[in-house]
């Protein structure tokens, strides 16, 4: 996965590893630690300024646009697919989920699976949804709703099965209904049409509606994206939207790139207003942790850094025409900045940095 941004521990790494060859004479300064100043001639190249203000250690990953609670629709039982829809069509309640032999199966809402024929006399939360349903769609006037398949159920599932000239029997099976918890949008065909299929086969990939982000992360660095982190994510069209960590996966693995195999956990993004969010299906897009935040702090680039003969790091403060080392201590990382403190550093003093 591409980086756009490092993190705190690739940057101190860096440093650690590198600094000697972003050393003072990088910059050809020759002032020490006590203000003492340089000659013209070993100005630096280019100057940046300290600024105040507040500094995220947030990064950038890439990411891609999907949707959430991708899962496999089984055939109900055996026959010949006879239909099925399109994929990024949207299926809801009592609509044709697929057809087996010219008969249509249809999406009912609920979270037990439909895995057993219902009628008079079973019991169980299946037989409540299916009542649940049987009311939504106004099959089921006088009906109480509990958990058993009663005569007053049967005559509800013979009233749905007329309204859809159905063999009146007053009773249904996995054949002629599925549950999902809501309505769902179909990803793609498993079995074409004309294909025999068979009871607890793939026939269908679907979704939910609502649109997530799915990124990788190296395991390094898992703590920058908790369940609740809140993210910015950059969408295809140019516009952003703001959502939040939803889940973190359990089981590091490599990642889809094949130079990179460092290990690397999956997270999941969900929008705080999902409606807002358009794009294909698998569309790139740039989500931008938020990670900490220190607030009203001095700063400097990264690079402005350097790494002082006898140990630690400093900057070179550029003034009146002459330069000079100030020793500093760091703080937080991020955004390609780091977090100094150190004497005479204020708002708006130049420090040496590569020119650019």
């Amino acid at each position: 996965m591409r980086r756009r941004t490092a993190v705190v521990s690739t940057v101190v790494a860096f440093l650690a590893v590198t600094g000697a060859g972003v050393a003072v004479t990088g910059f050809g300064g020759s002032g020490g630690d006590d203000g003492g100043p340089a000659r013209d001639a070993d100005l630096p190249p280019a100057t940046a300024a300290v600024e105040r203000g507040d500094l995220s250690s947030g990064t950038q990953l890439d990411g891609t646009l999907g949707y959430a609670k991708e899962r496999k629709v089984n055939a109900g039982g055996a026959g010949i697919l006879t239909w099925s829809p399109a994929a990024g069509d949207t299926v809801r309640r009592d609509q044709r989920l697929y057809e087996v032999n010219g008969v249509p199966v249809r999406l009912m809402y609920g979270t037990q699976p439909m895995y057993r024929d219902l009628k008079t006399g079973a019991e169980g939360e299946d037989v409540r949804q299916l009542e649940l349903n049987l009311q939504a769609l106004g099959y089921a006037a006088g009906l109480d709703i509990d958990d058993t398949y009663t005569a007053g159920t049967a005559a509800a599932v013979k009233r749905w099965q007329k309204a859809h000239d159905r063999r009146q029997t007053g009773r249904v099976g996995p054949g002629d209904i599925a549950f999902s918890p809501a309505s769902v949008r179909v990803k793609s065909a498993d079995t074409a049409v004309g294909d025999q299929v068979s009871s607890g086969r793939p026939v269908l990939t679907t979704t939910a509606s609502e649109r997530v982000v799915r990124f990788q992360l190296d395991v390094s660095e898992g703590k920058l994206a908790k369940v609740g982190t809140k993210v910015e994510v950059a969408l295809p069209d140019g516009s952003s939207a703001s959502g939040r960590v939803a889940s973190v996966g359990r089981t590091a693995k490599p990642g889809d790139d094949p130079s990179d195999k460092t290990p690397k956990i999956p997270v999941t993004v969900s929008f705080d207003d999902p409606s807002d969010v358009g794009g294909f299906d698998q569309s790139p897009v740039t989500v931008n942790l938020t990670g900490e935040t220190r607030e009203d702090v001095l700063s400097v680039p990264v690079n402005a850094l350097l790494a002082l003969p006898g140990g630690g790091y400093g900057v070179q403060v550029v003034a009146d025409g002459r330069a000079r080392q100030v020793k500093v201590k760091l703080g937080m990382f991020g955004s390609g900045r780091v977090e100094v403190s150190g004497p005479g550093l204020r708002a708006g003093t130049k420090v040496g940095v590569p020119k650019l």
